[in-house]
This record gives structure tokens, sequence and C-alpha cells, in this order.
């Protein structure tokens, strides 16, 4: 053993009198062909990459019968046929690629003194057997994203062990019947309302239950109690008390002066101002003399941009201090009205922009803004437009009505009051709205038929639409209803497999993202012996 080029290279050799068996009829045999050399590749030993070079024998098949003529000699634990690593580096290289993916892997190899490539690990991964799972009983089906909005896939979940069991390249009714064919024994479904999976989940395993998830029934109550309360817009803006300060009278405009503009100061001499003319005198002389600019940048050693600039100004200070005095605006005629209209405490810039097109003017709205800005934030400064209130968006006023009562603030519960008393049709929805709250949180499945007859049959609520909506999966919702199965640990999993998703910059195709995911996720189960101990 010896340290070369930063490595450390073993040197050994295998014994000449051991026999071998043959790989393929199993006799052994002693008879030596010839020797060879074989390069291997170690796990690293202190940050210094290690290198076997291993002389094998090849051997002669003493069996007639055999096809094999010669054979070479493996080593168990050490070689495997072409394999340039040991098997020790090679679990290593797999697993940090299962955990990192490839490219990390390579630049953390470098580090440790082992070279290898971004392909390379990726076979390895690639070459790791799924982790072997049991006939799930309680079955979750889930979808989840590869490209939002384009590609779609499915995952399968087993909800007792939460460990993913596949993932599916699609999202199709076909392909979920066709693998719960293949892995019959499913007694329970967990999935959301989509009649994607509801269609393949009976294709594939018609004796099994579906349970409806509980949270996607909520949000669509939500989503449902929201569009109703955005219908009463009006009512919300009820709710806003008024400011004691703004009944306040305003105080009278005060006028302003605007002071003459004094000429600028003229410039001090030095060498700055005396190039710039010298540079502006020999611009102009040669533009008089009729040249290109081109020709004239050339002769001076210039940009053809900054003649341009020498060639329009008509002195040197006029560089300087630039022509924004002399800027005129689409403004100018109309600014004593909108002083005056500022001044009475209009400070909407779309009013104020249909005011001035009325009267003539073609200013843009972002002109008018950038005019009005800075003289809405003195009169802010100055304290003579308080800040109005702003009225509940109907999602927050959606949120009160969804909410548990003892989860509310004093001030929600108020405006909420207010809101109900003011719309009988708000008043029967959140009446409803905690019915439906009572039996899901209580497991009542069995009320849930009554309660969307009576939602069907009351025409004040609004909420006839959602109710209507559960009878097509009616089975299904009342099962998730009673029962304390959902599909939260397929939610889980898809969030690791979007943090997955995200390591690898949104390039994994989903073989790998499936292996990957399978993979981590059984190395997360608990093993034998890791529980903690009690008593």
């Amino acid at each position: 053993m010896e340290v070369r080029d930063g490595r450390v290279v073993i040197e050994a050799s295998t014994p000449g009198h051991v026999p071998v068996p043959c790989p393929v009829c199993g006799a052994p045999s002693d008879r030596v062909h010839s020797r060879y050399g074989r390069h291997l590749a170690d796990a690293p030993c202190g940050g210094r990459g290690v290198v076997i070079e291993l002389s094998v024998r090849r051997m002669f098949c003493d069996n007639r019968g055999c096809p094999r003529v010669t054979f070479a000699e493996q080593i168990d634990g050490l070689t495997s046929r072409y394999g340039r690593r040991t098997p020790v580096l090679q679990r290593i290289l797999a697993a940090l690629g299962v955990v990192l993916a490839a490219r990390a892997v390579v630049r953390l190899a470098l580090l440790l003194g082992v070279v290898v490539s971004r392909m390379t690990v990726l076979r390895l991964v690639m070459g790791l057997p799924d982790p072997a799972w049991a006939g799930p009983r309680v079955l979750g089906i889930d979808e989840f994203a590869t490209r939002k909005g384009h590609r779609y896939g499915t995952i399968l979940v087993d909800c007792e062990t939460h460990q993913p069991l596949d993932l599916l390249p699609d999202r199709d009714a076909d392909s979920v019947a066709a693998w719960l064919r293949e892995h019959p024994g499913i007694e329970i479904i967990c999935r959301d309302r989509a009649t994607v999976f509801a269609d393949g989940a009976r294709a594939g395993a018609p004796d099994a239950q579906h349970c409806a998830d509980k949270w996607h029934l909520w949000h669509n109550l939500a989503e449902a109690v929201e569009r109703l309360v955005s219908c009463h817009r009006s009512l919300l803006r009820d709710l806003v008390e008024p400011d004691p300060q703004s009944e306040q009278p305003e105080p009278p405009p005060v006028e302003t002066v605007e002071a003459a503009e004094e000429p600028p100061e003229p410039y001090p001499q030095g060498k700055f101002l005396d190039r710039l003319r010298d540079t502006h005198a020999a611009v102009r002389t040669q533009v008089e003399q009729g040249l290109s600019l081109r020709e004239i940048a050339r002769r001076l050693g210039l940009g053809r941009n900054t003649v341009r600039k020498y060639a329009r100004a008509a002195s040197p200070e006029a560089m300087l201090h630039g022509q924004w005095q002399n800027r005129t605006s689409k403004l100018d005629r109309f600014k004593p009205y909108l002083d005056q209209r500022i001044a009475e405490g209009c400070m909407n810039v779309s009013q104020l922009h249909r005011e001035l097109q009325e009267r003539g003017a073609h200013c843009s709205y972002s002109t008018l803004r950038d005019y009005v800005r800075p003289q809405r934030a003195d009169r802010r400064a100055a304290g003579s437009t308080p800040p109005i209130a702003r009225p509940p968006s109907p999602r927050e006023a959606a949120g009160w009505i969804t909410a548990h009562p003892d989860h509310l603030h004093e001030d929600d519960q108020q405006r909420l009051k207010n809101l109900l008393v003011r719309s009988p049709e708000l008043r029967a929805a959140a009446c409803h709205v905690r019915t439906f709250a009572t039996i899901m949180t209580n497991r009542e499945g069995d009320r849930l038929r009554h309660w969307i007859a009576d939602v069907c049959a009351d025409e004040q609520c609004g909420l006839a639409g959602f109710a209507a909506g559960l009878l097509p999966d009616l089975d299904a919702v009342v099962y998730g209803m009673s029962t304390d199965w959902s599909s939260g640990p397929v939610e889980g999993r898809v969030n690791d497999l979007k943090a997955l998703k995200r390591s690898m910059f949104g390039r994994a195709k989903p073989p790998l993202l499936r292996k990957r995911l399978l993979l981590i996720a059984a190395s997360r189960r608990p093993q034998r012996g890791d529980e903690p101990l009690t008593g």
C-alpha cells in the first residue's frame, strides 16, 4: 500500500492454489489460464481516494459439458462482473444519489476524492430495487403536477403506514383501474371527489368502499359560501364604521404662490468645463463642414451617440444643465384646475382623469398619477385626509361564517352578527354551515341526507348547488363523514414529492421521481429496535 498522486493505492493478488467454481456449471477448477489486472475504486479514506490494483486469475473449466471454456474469478464483497467500483462504494454513491440527486453527489464525491459522473449516479439509483410492501388495505389516491396546468400524474399511498406505493405517469381512470386490478385486496379507497379517480376506482376495485376526503368537502363548502357572500358586497361596505375625524370640516385650502424660477448659477471654471467646451466646438465645427456623425466620431475618437449629443446641444452649458426647464407637459394648461380639485379633497386619479378628458386634455393616466402622488403624500402627512377604513372582503366574511364561533375575535363576532342581521339569506346559510360542521366533527354521516334535503328545500340559504353536487357521490361522502379515514397521508406525500421535484429543478422525469420518492420514504420508516424504551 502506498500513496500516489494523492490517492491511496493498494496492490493485491488472489492466491494461486485455491479452486474457483465455474459461474455456469458450478464445477470447481484450479487450472489457471492467465492473470490480468483490475483497477477498483473503493470508499475514500482520510479524504483521499482509494484504488485497489487487483491481480485476478482466468481459469479453465474442466467440465466438458459446460459451454464456458474459461472464466474470470470473482471475489465476494470486492468485485463484480465488469465492475470498476467495489460494492461498498457502489452502495455509498447510490444512497447519496437517492437523497441528493446526481449533480450534488458529483460535487460531494470530488471533495471525498472520488471521481464519478452524474449519469453513473443516475444509473446506480435507477438500478436499486423498489422497496417491498405488503398489499394495502386502505389506499389513498390523489394527483400531483409535473408541470402545473399541463401534465399531471397519480400518487398511490398506503393510508395505514403512510408509505407511497407507486406513481402513475398520467391522471387517467384506465391507469388507476389497471393498477387496482394488479393489486387486489383493497377494502377502502380514500380520494377526493374527482370523477377520474371515482370511475377508475369503481372499475378496478368494485367491492372497495369509497371514502371522500373531509377537508375537500369543507373547502368546497367554504367556496360556495364565499360565492354567496360575493353577491352581498354592498352589505360588507355598511360594516365599516365612520371615522369621527372624517366628519370634521376640512380646513380651507391654502393658496400657494409658485416661486419664479431662478436662473441657474454660472458653472465655475475648471478642466472639465474647458474640455467640454473644446469638444463641443470641435464637433460643431465639423458638423458645419458637412461631415457625417460617423466620420466625426472616427476623427475625434468618440462614440457616435456622444457626438450626436454634442451636435444637438446649442451650448456646452446646455449639456450640463439639461433642457428640463424648457420642457412642457400636457398638464400645464390644466394644473390650476387640478390644484383646485386637489385642494377640495379630490384625490381619486381615475375621477380626475375623466374630468380632464371632458375638458379636452389628452394626457395619460400614468402622467396624471405621477403629478397627483406627491401632493397626496403631503396631504396625508399633514393629516388633512385621514385613511378610509377598508370594508371586509368576501373571503374574510366567508371565514367568519365557516370558522368556529369560539375561534373568532370579539370584533369579528360583532361584525358577523351585524352582517347576518342585514341578510336573511346569509343568516340561513350560516345556520346550515353550523349544522354541517357538527355532522363532520361528530362523525354523524347518517344525518347528511337530511341536511341535503333541508338545504335544497330552503330557498333562502343559497347553498342548494353545493348540496346537490354531493348527490352523485353520496355514498363516499357519507362514509367519509362517518369515519376517521382521510386523504391526509396522501397530501403529506404530495408535499414530499414537490420538495423532490424542486430539488431537481423540475427536470426529473417520472421514473426517477418515482424511484427517489419510494426509496426515501422507505428509509424513513422506523426499523425494528428504533422504538423508544418505555416503563
